[in-house]
């Protein structure tokens, strides 16, 4: 069965910066595959191009440039935020607000994103709203464990569900 539209697709990967020989940044090995609906427009377009056609056990080895993946790094997406933003019932948690970690936010609309701390000042941090792969080139390597159909209502929700037939592998 070779990878197309609604089908599921299991696989393993080492994502690693630049080229085969940059720095590992990722690894999804055989004991917790990645399982995803290709074709549901989930995952970077041209990482599914890239999977197209495949099928079990073929092993795969691509470069995306990070305009294609998760664009350049935006120097205006580095913001300073006030310090009440954080407070939680009007305490403001300093144990969160640490460089380098991630904070879950929300926009005015409703949507949820993850935002970085560069830097803690007085009254202000200085967040990172870019993604952690912007900018980075990325390249890719692996082999495709399986690919089954989707379930109707797998297709239907747009994403793979698990069941006892199928209980490996995290979904996306």
């Amino acid at each position: 069965m070779t990878i197309e539209k609604d089908k599921v697709v299991t696989l393993t990967y080492e994502l690693k910066e630049k080229n085969q020989s940059g720095e590992l940044l990722q690894k999804v090995e055989r004991k917790e595959p990645m399982a995803f609906l290709f074709g549901q427009g989930i995952l970077i377009p041209k990482f599914e191009n890239n999977l197209k056609g495949l099928t079990k056990g073929d092993l795969f080895s691509f470069e995306i440039p990070h305009q294609e993946a998760y664009g350049p790094f935006d120097q205006n997406a580095i913001m300073e935020l006030s310090k009440d933003v954080f407070a939680v019932d009007g305490v403001i948690e300093e144990d969160l607000l640490v460089p380098g970690n991630s904070i879950p936010m929300e926009d005015d609309n409703g949507n949820h994103f993850s935002a970085y701390v560069v830097e803690v000042k007085d009254h202000v941090v200085v967040m990172d709203f870019n993604h952690p792969l912007a900018g980075v080139d990325l390249y890719f390597s692996g082999e495709i464990v399986d690919v089954r159909n989707a379930t109707p209502e797998e297709i239907a929700h747009g994403h793979v569900h698990h069941d006892h037939d199928h209980p490996h592998g995290h979904h996306h």
